[in-house]
């Protein structure tokens, strides 16, 4: 399948990825280039890439300038709380070395992900457009839309897990797309999917629902029922996991303007934040849906912080 010329080619990271305080292994048969699509190649194209693969990675698929933008919005609102260096341009992110008001960045995280700039931003034109053509029909944007921030030097990352543990109560044909807000070369801890995956997710899933046919639909539905592990989370090794399943992570350079969809049954983490340069990852993953499908009630609902979801 054809690929942008000017798609950025993945390389192996110049240091070693860490999560959860383990390395992942570097090897050839552990590693690997998460492949960038051009989105010029049609949508029967990308269709198709993505059944096969579990994801496709649309390289530079939105306008550059306008994430750039929005980025430097939003930490220009965080920097009430102490979250950028003082003085710094916010479209960089460079994370303050000062105390932080872990509360305070909180509460305006919270106002940011209900304000009209960021339903604007997630809900853009050709985004939309986009999405009523992939999904045959028209696409429904689930009201919880979630943004993350990672300061480098922090153990804060995402473990192990595919999607559809925490959109039960709906149909299983969801689309994620993972937006990077910014340049997220891969020491950043942007997201690595296990290779394949969708396939081990969807195997998994089928297992839970056969096990779980004695539990209450609302247990069925949550992701901290007793048949899950704590927080519906597949694992927290990453390593472990490449080794069992015998599948290789794959990671990327993101670029501002890419955005990544992957099936509800991929498998995806994130690592540590080791950025040389200070600055704070930031994303946001939003999920899509046919508006005919049955919706899960829970995500009609804006994203709160330990909302358990």
């Amino acid at each position: 399948m054809e690929m942008s010329s000017s798609a950025p080619q993945a390389k192996m990271p110049r240091i070693g990825l860490v999560a959860n305080g383990k390395l992942l292994s570097a090897a050839a048969n552990r590693m690997g280039p998460l492949l960038p699509t051009d989105p010029e190649i049609g949508l029967e194209a990308i269709r198709a890439r993505y059944e096969e693969h579990g994801y496709v990675w649309l390289n530079g698929f939105v306008k550059r300038s306008d994430v750039v933008e929005f980025r430097g919005w939003v930490f220009s609102h965080l920097a009430a709380a102490g979250l950028i260096e003082n003085g710094s341009d916010p479209a960089i992110g460079l994370s303050s070395k000062g105390n932080l008001k872990k509360a305070l960045v909180d509460r305006i995280l919270m106002s940011l992900v209900r304000s009209v700039a960021f339903e604007g931003f997630c809900a853009q034109p050709r985004l939309a457009r986009f999405m009523d053509e992939f999904l045959s029909g028209i696409s429904y944007l689930h009201k919880r839309k979630i943004m993350r921030f990672t300061q480098p030097g922090t153990v804060t990352v995402t473990p192990a897990h595919y999607d559809l543990v925490y959109l039960r109560g709906g149909t299983s044909r969801i689309v994620t797309a993972w937006i990077p807000l910014g340049d997220t070369p891969v020491e950043m801890g942007g997201l690595v999917y296990l290779e394949g995956s969708h396939a081990v997710g969807a195997r998994m899933e089928a297992e839970f629902q056969a096990k779980s046919a004695a539990l209450t639909p609302d247990e069925r539905i949550s992701a901290f029922n007793r048949n899950m592990t704590k927080g519906g989370w597949v694992s927290k090794d990453l390593p472990d996991m490449a080794e069992r399943f015998d599948k290789r992570w794959l990671i990327a350079d993101y670029e501002a303007g890419d955005v990544v969809l992957h099936s509800p049954y991929m498998i995806h983490a994130s690592t540590t934040n080791q950025s040389a340069d200070d600055r704070i990852r930031l994303s946001t993953d939003i999920r899509y849906q046919n508006v005919e499908d049955e919706i899960d009630a829970r995500w009609a609902n804006h994203w709160s912080l330990g909302d358990m979801l």
